[in-house]
């Protein structure tokens, strides 16, 4: 209680040093400051913010706060950040961290395990919250799954083998629990769950074009089917849907060398639009809008956000364009905004 009670005095001790910086940066911008013994340069800020908190703030997060105090003073950063931190949803189970002397912090926790050799790179990754782990994929060709259970992480990893063609994205179904990942030219479907010595994914070939990216559309309702949003290297955007039949009547048999099964992409009916007219970099479903979002490097149809109903009519879409196109976006519930990159 002691301690907490010396923590509130310094943090308000902080909060009026601070505002009395912002008022002495205001009054520096207008004219009107006139320098005394009282002004609160680098070196005093650093030495006060130091004597109240001690060792549980470091050198550069010092200065970065107060660098931001000084570019923009009418922004008053969080107090948080002088820790370099910021207060988020614990879950229950994190203990202390033994770098901060302030805030409870979850440790963050490095997987030693090697997924990809060398010459390799992760081409997707995606967190799926509800079972608690991540899933990543290589360009090579490995998948891999990353479990946390029993405060410890454990791995799947399997390694699809192609001749040519490189991993360019992956996602994962929540119903029929399935990691898909999409090829240059076959859309794969590993079942994580099944033992290594059996039959365990699907791939559907051939694709005409090349796939970038892939999405799943996420909604409540249908428990045994998914439907997977791709993009291609001729600005198409792709739906298919997938249900527990297509599993079963729609399999061929496996190579003996291959431990997944072959379906024919013609055997399924995919809709498909041309909505930009270059590479789509990166396509998402937004539940919050119950929208799908679509980006390119295309400088005239950069980004497309609309209903997955669109994908099967020829009605105008809501669409804007960035010079030299959109290479990536995401969008924040909080603020209800959408972020592009270019």
């Amino acid at each position: 209680a002691l301690e907490l009670m010396d923590f509130k005095s310094a943090l308000e001790q902080f909060q009026s040093l601070v505002e009395k910086m912002i008022i002495q940066k205001t009054k520096e911008s207008s004219g009107l400051y006139t320098k005394d013994d009282d002004e609160i340069n680098y070196d005093k800020f650093y030495t006060t913010t130091q004597t109240l908190f001690g060792p549980a703030v470091k050198d550069q997060n010092i200065q970065a706060f107060f660098r931001k105090i000084v570019s923009n003073p009418d922004e008053k950063p969080e107090w948080l950040e002088i820790f370099g931190c910021f207060l988020g949803e614990s879950d229950g189970m994190s203990s202390p961290s033994k770098e901060s002397m302030v805030l409870l912090v979850s440790e963050k926790q490095q997987i030693t395990h090697s997924v990809v050799k060398r010459k390799d790179i992760i081409k997707g990754m995606v967190k799926v919250p509800i079972l608690h782990f991540t899933v990543t994929a290589s360009q090579r060709g490995v998948l891999t799954v990353f479990s946390k259970q029993r405060k410890s992480f454990f791995s799947y990893s399997f390694y699809f083998h192609q001749d040519t063609a490189w991993i360019t994205g992956c996602d994962f179904l929540p119903n029929l629990k399935y990691v898909v990942a999409v090829t240059e030219s076959t859309v794969i479907l590993w079942d994580y769950k099944s033992k290594e010595n059996q039959n365990n994914g699907f791939v559907i070939k051939p694709m005409k074009n090349c796939l970038l990216c892939v999405s799943t559309v996420t909604t409540s309702g249908h428990l045994a089917k998914d439907t997977i949003l791709m993009g291609d290297d001729k600005g198409y955007v792709y739906l298919l849907t997938m249900t527990n039949d297509d599993f079963i009547m729609k399999q061929s048999k496996a190579d003996k060398e291959s431990q997944f099964r072959f379906m024919d992409s013609e055997s399924f009916n995919i809709p498909k639009r041309k909505l930009h007219d270059d590479w789509v970099v990166k396509i998402k479903y937004i539940s919050a809008l119950k929208r799908f979002a679509s980006c390119s490097t295309d400088s005239i149809n950069s980004f497309v956000l609309d209903d997955i109903k669109r994908l099967e009519d020829n009605l105008p879409v809501k669409e804007f364009s960035v010079p030299k196109g959109v290479n990536a976006f995401t969008y924040c519930g909080k603020a209800k905004v959408i972020v592009t990159g270019g």
